[in-house]
């Protein structure tokens, strides 16, 4: 009784604070327990990171213009990729730490939004000065924020929605992210020429200026940080509530214990995401070169994966809870990926047809491949098993980045979509070993839904 007198007293106090008004009116939309005030929250935290994935892929949608005005060969281009990974092999460990133990989840966000918005317009300010050293280090920078941002972004949701509608949420932030990834593919090619007919030029000069333009959805995102923390500050003290963790434990001397089926779980997961990150980073030229698109109609196809993992992936990721047969999702997934490939390879089939397969396969093995971690390792081991994933994936995207640059420039794109596709059947191959070894052990990953709640409720009735 004590504890909900003290929380009507401080939101009488924040009533009369904001203009005195009804304590009804004002107690919807600023109370922390309502849901009008919790919707305003979710729009904040789903935009938190659109400038972060809304500029991650602006060489991409300008691959012809960053290489035509910085006269770069494609290993060069693909240089702004791989020093996005880069920091990330070792801030996968950190993040959550620095967010935990040093600067706070609040000050933790803001910093790293910030880094984000700094590494936009080191990057941006790079074309302006015709200095691709410059625009490297601005994707550094860049991407020291990006990762543990959306670490950050997680724990907020985790924070204000856990037991209420949590899975929604997530699916919502990952809906606005691939958003914010679709509309820089559709529209920086388009802000790019409006500016070269205003200047009557192309260049450097041009290139800086519609990069600088992006940042400005960079500094949107630091504003939403910035009133995220007040608003999650304010809730602490009405509540009285704790502050909110990441809940990531790293031990890296877990590493020597992890099972022999999480080690393959990381090789599908580096042998599937090299193939499709580092092809869209490259797919713009490709459909101009091999399709004779123009590049509105490449931009729009090379975001189609995007495009199709907002919606698919909370719809594909319910199939998987309610089915489970995790193994079997995935081995679909790499299969269907394999077969995209080859169509784009050997083919001249009309490429929307590889470009949405692919994107419903990549929504579909996101949602078997990483909640099956879980499984195979104990709780206490889940931040370090998760870590290391991201780790070795941003490792792997980092080398395959410069790798798929150098073979573009000496090979061509043929012989480049074959190394996609083996970089597919590595990971296939993985999916097979990991099916037998599960089934040796008693198939427990590739169980249904059902069968595996049975299996838990059993070991926890045996346990007691």
């Amino acid at each position: 009784m004590a504890d909900r007198e003290e929380r009507r007293n401080l939101l009488d106090g924040e009533a009369e604070r904001n203009g005195g008004g009804g304590l009804r009116t004002m107690a919807a939309i600023c109370n922390p327990e309502r849901w009008p005030h919790r919707i305003v929250v979710l729009i904040l935290m789903c935009f938190l990171g659109f400038g972060d994935y809304f500029c991650y892929d602006n060489p991409s949608a300008l691959q012809q213009q960053v290489k035509q005005d910085m006269e770069l060969s494609t290993s060069g281009f693909m240089q702004l990729y791989a020093w996005y990974s880069w920091p990330n092999v070792v801030l996968c460990f950190l993040g959550g730490f620095l967010l935990d133990r040093v600067f706070g989840i609040r000050l933790g966000t803001i910093i790293f939004s910030l880094f984000v918005c700094i590494g936009q317009v080191i990057f941006a300010a790079g074309a302006l000065a015709d200095a691709f050293w410059l625009m490297v280090l601005g994707r550094f920078v860049f991407g020291i924020g990006g990762e543990s941002l959306a670490v950050a972004q997680n724990t907020y949701a985790v924070s204000w929605f856990k037991g209420k509608g949590l899975n929604l949420v997530f699916g919502l932030q990952l809906s606005m992210a691939r958003l914010g990834s679709t509309v820089n593919m559709n529209v920086m090619g388009l802000v790019y020429d409006s500016i070269r007919k205003l200047r009557d030029s192309s260049g450097s000069t041009t290139l800086g200026i519609t990069l600088m333009i992006a940042s400005a959805t960079c500094v949107f995102s630091l504003i939403c940080a910035l009133v995220l923390g007040y608003l999650d500050k304010r809730a602490e003290r009405i509540l009285n509530k704790e502050a909110c963790s990441t809940g990531e434990v790293i031990k890296l001397t877990d590493v020597k214990d992890f099972p022999f089926s999480l080690w393959l779980i990381f090789i599908i997961c580096v042998g599937y995401y090299v193939a499709i990150f580092p092809f869209i980073g490259l797919g713009q030229v490709f459909f101009i070169e091999k399709f004779n698109f123009s590049s509105v109609e490449a931009s729009a196809i090379n975001s189609i994966v995007y495009i199709i993992s907002a919606p698919a992936s909370p719809l594909l990721g319910l199939v998987v809870d309610k089915t489970g047969k995790n193994i079997t999702w995935v081995l679909m997934a790499v299969l269907i990926t394999l077969a995209s490939h080859m169509m784009l390879a050997f083919t001249f089939w009309n490429p929307w047809i590889a470009m949405c397969l692919m994107g419903v396969s990549y929504s579909l093995l996101a949602c078997a491949l990483w909640p099956m971690v879980a499984f195979v390792v104990a709780d206490h081991q889940l931040g370090t098993a998760y870590g290391f994933m991201q780790s070795i994936q941003n490792l792997g995207l980092a080398l395959i980045s410069m790798a798929a640059g150098g073979i573009l420039d000496s090979r061509g794109y043929l012989f480049l979509e074959v190394f996609f596709c083996a970089c597919i059947c590595i990971a296939l191959i993985a999916v097979v070993l990991l099916y037998f070894f599960d089934l040796l052990k008693g198939g427990e990953l590739n169980l249904s839904t059902s069968a595996r709640a049975k299996l838990q409720k059993d070991s926890l009735s045996h346990s007691e």
